[in-house]
């Protein structure tokens, strides 16, 4: 009995991560895959004729070239690298169409705009968001949480090197993360935690109905989670152990988010394991045969809280941390249009300083280290080496963080964008 147990609950896992469940989903949804008919000719290229009016197609045979050039690894395991090319079909320099096609455009863009909301570059601008009109204690508490939950997901990614769904039969919309393996879903992760710390924390802070909170929490964290499936890029299994291992940092952190904030703000250390710790993490992330964007997106989010922390516990030495004056929970103003017009000038104006800080920390960082290096700004595979990209990119967003915290506030009292009557 116990032996037939377990050869369910095994059957029960394997039908979870198959990519024929995935395949079955985007069907459902409207997403089905153009059948093509493919003979290799004799300059190496794979020649595509679709279901449609449009004549032959070429696709560069990229595992053919990394066998020609001795570069093929293990990598090729994941399924990622077979399938980036042979989602896309190209006609000489002219044409370009999706093998896919979409049947469905209200799931479509529904779920592409929900994939939008557990990317990182959501995240960097909705954060600071979140401190410039909302509470910036809020902001502190979910940066945490984000960069904690991120770098487990990420790290687990890159030691399982389990891959991605396979295609066909799914239908894959996205290829920057083709080298990227599959467990946990960081989307997923990200999501749920995002949105459920949110929750949590803004109880203590503000009045509104936690009913709605919810609700809302749950749809944003599920539209994420299915996005994912509808993608092509991730496995059931990866989206629930990605929501599961969210839930369990959360469970086993929550009790603590107190004592963290108190010691980030009022430990003398606080600054210097807000650096160290993190740049560590960085260098130290594992390595694999092949380059992947994981290191450089998991330094980044490193470094952005990295960066807030340190400019948190400078603002609580100057005396000002812009966060919300109690007694807490507060009742907020009513969103009137001269609210809604400030909201929308501080975030123009934020967003305008956080670009102009990476532009420029990021061009002079980038110099600064390729000459180091004796590699040119140019290269793109010296920028992937970790001695540059690691240092590049933890120094581009530990200024975010610190512009971020320190100055876009005193800008914004400087032109008449924040009232400090509500802050302390």
């Amino acid at each position: 009995m116990g032996w037939a147990r377990k050869l369910k609950m095994w059957g029960f896992i394997s039908y979870l991560n198959s990519p024929e469940l995935v395949a079955g989903f985007q069907r459902c949804c409207g997403l089905v895959p153009r059948e093509t008919r493919s003979y290799v000719s004799r300059n190496g290229l794979v020649h595509a004729n679709g279901s449609g009016r449009d004549g032959p197609v070429t696709i560069h045979r990229r595992k053919a070239e990394q066998v020609a050039n001795g570069t093929s690894r293990a990598h090729d395991s994941n399924s990622n690298y077979k399938s980036a090319s042979s989602q896309y079909e190209t006609k000489g320099e002219e044409h370009h169409r999706p093998l896919y096609e979409v049947r469905n455009w209200l799931f479509y863009f529904l779920f592409v705009t929900s994939a939008t909301l557990g990317h990182e570059v959501f995240y960097i601008t909705f954060l600071p968001c979140i401190h410039w009109n909302l509470d910036p204690f809020l902001c502190r508490r979910l940066v945490n949480v984000w960069a904690v939950v991120m770098y487990i997901g990420q790290v687990m990614k890159d030691i399982l090197k389990l891959p991605r769904p396979s295609s066909p039969p799914v239908v894959k919309l996205e290829t920057r993360v083709d080298a990227e393996y599959g467990m946990p879903s960081t989307h997923a992760m990200a999501a749920t935690a995002i949105s459920f710390t949110l929750l949590l924390s803004a109880q203590e802070r503000v009045k509104f109905p936690f009913e709605l909170g919810l609700i809302v929490a749950v749809v944003l964290s599920a539209l994420v989670c299915l996005s994912r499936l509808y993608t092509g890029m991730h496995s059931a299994l990866d989206v629930i152990c990605g929501v599961l291992i969210s839930a369990v940092i959360m469970a086993v952190s929550y009790p603590y988010w107190g004592t963290i904030d108190y010691l980030q703000l009022h430990n003398p250390l606080s600054p210097v394991v807000g650096v160290v710790l993190p740049l560590f993490l960085s260098y130290k992330y594992p390595e694999l045969d092949h380059y992947s964007t994981t290191r450089g997106d998991t330094t980044i989010i490193l470094a952005c809280c990295s960066g807030c922390s340190v400019g948190y516990w400078v603002n609580e030495r100057l005396g000002l941390t812009f966060d919300l004056a109690g007694p807490f929970p507060v009742t907020l103003p009513p969103l009137t249009l001269v609210a809604l017009g400030l909201g929308v000038a501080r975030f123009l104006v934020g967003l305008g300083m956080l670009v102009l800080t990476r532009q420029t920390v990021r061009w002079a960082s980038l110099r600064v280290l390729c000459r180091i290096n004796g590699a040119s700004v140019s290269d793109v595979d010296a920028r992937r080496r970790k001695e540059i990209e690691v240092p590049y990119k933890f120094s581009t967003y530990v200024a975010i963080g610190l512009v971020n915290s320190i100055l876009v506030n005193r800008v914004f009292v400087m032109m008449g964008l924040w009232d400090l009557g509500n802050s302390v």
